[in-house]
């Protein structure tokens, strides 16, 4: 497994060993050491996560506050997704900045997504399947959302002109400005 540098401190993007022949592919999609070597912190995944999504649907800015905040390692095992990692430390020197990766069911690339941090994705495919490893429970009362299309984020979707999908809760996600964030 290798790990590319995303230029913030935190996100990373693994790259793992695929082995693919006329039969097919074999990988290691999670190894704890491995990770913990490759990224730095021993993470303990507790919940696994499957999103299916069509196209144009986005879904984000998610995250939840402690004592519940969640890492997140995510993959896509069908179709392709552009996926995001947002900065909400507001001590962070990289505090609103982000980072935003295809993932693909062919290049099996794999986002980590630390504490402190939102993510969202964009559904480039026809049909995506998502699948994230989570590293605290789903808790509803720390659950928070941010706008999608917040200004004071800027993030550069890649929408090609089209309007995205998204749910009622995304549509009226709240903006930074407003939001409770990490410290």
């Amino acid at each position: 497994m290798k790990k590319i540098d995303l230029g913030l401190r935190g996100p990373v993007l693994l790259d793992p060993d695929v082995f693919r022949d006329d039969r097919g592919f074999f990988m290691e999609s999670w190894n704890r050491r491995t990770f913990a070597e490759v990224v730095g912190e021993d993470v303990e995944f507790v919940q696994d996560n499957h999103s299916r999504s069509f196209s144009g649907v986005l879904r984000g800015v998610h995250y939840q506050l402690p004592p519940h905040a969640q890492g997140k390692l995510v993959r896509v095992t069908r179709g392709s997704v552009w996926d995001l990692a947002v900065d909400l430390r507001r001590s962070s020197p990289t505090f609103k900045k982000w980072v935003g990766v295809e993932l693909t069911e062919d290049n099996a690339l794999q986002l980590w997504i630390p504490l402190g941090f939102g993510h969202g994705f964009l559904t480039l495919s026809e049909v995506a399947d998502v699948l994230y490893k989570s590293s605290a429970h789903y808790a509803p009362d720390v659950d928070r959302c941010l706008r999608w299309d917040d200004p004071e984020m800027a993030i550069d979707w890649p929408l090609d002109g089209r309007q995205p999908t998204v749910s009622e809760r995304d549509a009226g996600g709240a903006t930074l400005a407003e939001a409770a964030l990490f410290d």
